[in-house]
């Protein structure tokens, strides 16, 4: 790389597919609880997802809605747009879940309270004098949306990619949320990076905004995994630790340690653009052969 190369952010030269959310639907019935078969562990670290991503996504669709008078720019008003669609609609895939693991003897409610107080009152809108204060939330929000997504994008890439998953007979209709999920963000992975900059890109605000985005879903994934394990139904719930957690990297059925700790040098590089990261044409691949998303486009065009 040359010396001279700008100290900014810069898109990699790539396809730029128009935003749509699919109105996709899936079947419970046949999905048993730990469907990572015999390992409840890594299946209660993954359930994690359905805890937190209905009130988070809602949360993003709350901002951003806030922050469609401020872009100046059609485009990515449009992409923004397209955004806040597909993030209602993760919201309301995950949240359909949360019935399923009732009806198998655990209630995920006393933990999604949590984190509905979490993004509906500390995170949520506050009484502020118009101007600068006002402005200032609305961007703190926005950088920690940016830093979210960088991880919901990492996250999206792995599991596309997670061919353990599939080795181990995990169940196809979890597999296919999961993937049509990843493959979503990694088609938007830019969207939320874009709009920071766009309003403000200031560096100090990107790391600080890292820091309590990264330990914040740090904090609420071992705690939602504790949560799940200890409530389990089961007599092989299993346990939650660090090292298991290790372990199931090296199965390769949970992000790996090493691939986490590289993603935090990759944000807080002052030339970090999210285009640089995961593949557009894998992800489109993969929405084009999802059984939930070509069913929602049939439906789509049956109904056009």
């Amino acid at each position: 790389m040359s010396n001279t190369a700008p100290l900014r952010p810069q898109p990699a030269a790539s396809e730029h597919p128009p935003l749509k959310a699919r109105n996709v639907a899936f079947d419970w019935a046949d999905t048993p609880l730990h469907w990572i078969p015999g390992d409840p562990f890594s299946t209660h670290t993954i359930n994690v997802l359905h805890l937190l991503l209905p009130a988070g996504e809602r949360w993003f669709v709350h901002v951003y809605k806030q922050v469609l008078p401020h872009i100046r720019d059609p485009r990515l008003r449009a992409d923004v747009i397209g955004f806040i669609g597909q993030e209602a609609m993760h919201s309301q895939a995950h949240h359909e879940v949360l019935p399923h693991l009732k009806a198998q003897g655990l209630d995920p409610a006393p933990y999604t309270a949590q984190v509905d107080w979490l993004f509906e009152k500390l995170l949520g809108d506050r009484t502020l004098p118009p101007g600068r204060p006002r402005r200032w939330w609305l961007l703190e929000r926005v950088a920690l949306i940016a830093a979210i997504e960088h991880y919901t994008a990492f996250l999206g890439d792995w599991v596309l990619n997670a061919r353990a998953l599939d080795a181990r007979g995990a169940d196809p209709t979890m597999l296919d949320l999961l993937r049509w999920h990843g493959a979503e963000e990694v088609e938007h992975r830019s969207v939320a990076f874009d709009l920071f900059v766009h309003l403000d890109g200031g560096y100090r605000r990107r790391v600080r905004t890292w820091a309590t985005a990264f330990t914040a879903l740090v904090f609420l994934w071992q705690r939602g995994t504790r949560f799940f394990l200890a409530n389990d139904p089961s007599p092989d719930g299993g346990q939650a630790s660090f090292r298991e957690f290790v372990r199931a990297g090296r199965r390769g059925v949970l992000p790996t340690t090493g691939a986490m700790a590289r993603s935090i040098p990759q944000y807080l590089s002052r030339t970090y653009h999210p285009s640089h990261y995961g593949s557009t044409e894998q992800a489109m691949a993969y929405l084009a052969a999802s059984p939930a998303a070509t069913a929602a486009e049939a439906r789509t065009a049956g109904g056009a």
